[in-house]
């Protein structure tokens, strides 16, 4: 209902747009989150995770999960955006970034993921190729993985960002 009340109004000229970054509440299912076309201007919530399965991920959050402050959960209306590349082999036997091969949103807001089976407090899901087109993808093994971080607000690499932002050498 909210969100049709918004549509009007910015319809009708009341008000004005808000970005992605702005925390405007709504409440989706998994799979129904918008891409936000801005997140490349969010702050990095942490970049450059290389995981064994030959992909590198960076992370970006919205200004209004970047105020939570450490030991606290995020606030309603954050969201993540997890940029998933694929990796190459570098001459140093390491590895490096290549093509972009998907991005996953996270959003919590009240009411999230009502949908869902496994629950992952207010936490809804969304995939995306590397053009931006919705993917169709299991949202259930996407809260298996993030169900056990519950002292973490679900949230992969909680501690390595807060560490990160107090300027410790994690």
């Amino acid at each position: 209902m909210r969100t049709i009340i918004i549509t009007a109004l910015l319809g009708m000229g009341i008000i004005s747009g808000c970005s992605s970054n702005d925390a405007v509440s709504t409440s989706y299912n998994d799979g129904e989150i918008p891409l936000p076309s801005d997140y490349k201007s969010w702050p990095v919530f942490v970049s450059g995770i290389e995981k064994s399965s030959g992909h590198i991920r960076d992370i970006y959050i919205n200004n209004a999960g970047a105020e939570t402050v450490a030991g606290k959960a995020f606030a309603n209306g954050t969201k993540f955006v997890m940029e998933i590349y694929n990796a190459e082999k570098n001459g140093d036997g390491g590895i490096v970034k290549a093509a972009l091969a998907k991005v996953f949103v996270m959003s919590k807001d009240q009411g999230n993921g009502q949908s869902a089976t496994i629950k992952t407090g207010d936490w809804a899901y969304s995939a995306f190729d590397a053009s931006g087109n919705a993917l169709s993808v299991d949202y259930e093994s996407c809260r298996g993985c993030h169900v056990p971080l519950v002292d973490t607000d679900y949230i992969f690499h909680y501690s390595k960002y807060f560490d990160t932002q107090a300027g410790s050498d994690y």
